[in-house]
């Protein structure tokens, strides 16, 4: 089988399988879709380099992950400054205390992630942090990688990475607040 002919094989049996972790990870379908493409381009050029040591989906799924940590490393560092006014009063002090108290959950809601519209409710939370708090947070919470090397893939410190994911997570938390126990 010639070169042309694996790899027209591999986009009809793989790109199903790729598409779905690319949206995962990207939360965008047109996104995901460009991604694809790329990693089946990168496949092409790099062919040969291919030894079948693995399975050509595993092969695919790491130019996919390289291909989405290059998306996010772009994203992040085209994007402009972050602004705490919401957080934050021009002394440093918090502006609302109320991120900082416990949570009242009830004894009826212990499996939370469970549960497909609170899934909805924190997809929808997250979508809604600005890009330079989402891409680490995706990176660090949702593909699973250590805090190392998502400061090395964004060129950031791990000190602010750290800072970057606690922000986050109040924002998060004020907006499932909001959304989701405040309806409860």
């Amino acid at each position: 089988m010639t070169k042309n002919e694996v790899l027209k094989t591999w986009v009809e049996k793989y790109s199903g399988s790729l598409l779905k972790r690319a949206a995962y990870l990207l939360s965008d379908k047109d996104d995901a879709k460009d991604i694809v493409q790329e990693v089946f381009l990168s496949a092409l050029s790099a062919y040969d380099s291919f030894e079948g040591k693995s399975q050509p989906l595993t092969w695919l799924t790491t130019i996919l992950n390289r291909k989405v940590a290059d998306f996010y490393r772009g994203k992040y560092k085209s994007e402009p400054q972050i602004k705490l006014d919401h957080f934050f009063d021009e002394t440093g002090s918090w502006k609302n205390n109320g991120v900082l108290a416990d949570w009242n959950i009830s004894n009826k809601e212990p499996e939370l992630l469970d549960d497909l519209n609170f899934n909805k409710t924190l997809e929808d939370c997250i979508e809604e942090l600005p890009l330079r708090w989402k891409i680490p947070v995706k990176m660090y919470y949702l593909q699973e990688k250590k805090a190392p090397e998502v400061s090395q893939e964004l060129n950031i410190s791990t000190t602010n990475l750290w800072k970057i994911l606690q922000r986050s997570r109040m924002q998060l938390r004020e907006c499932l607040d909001f959304n989701w126990f405040a309806k409860s």
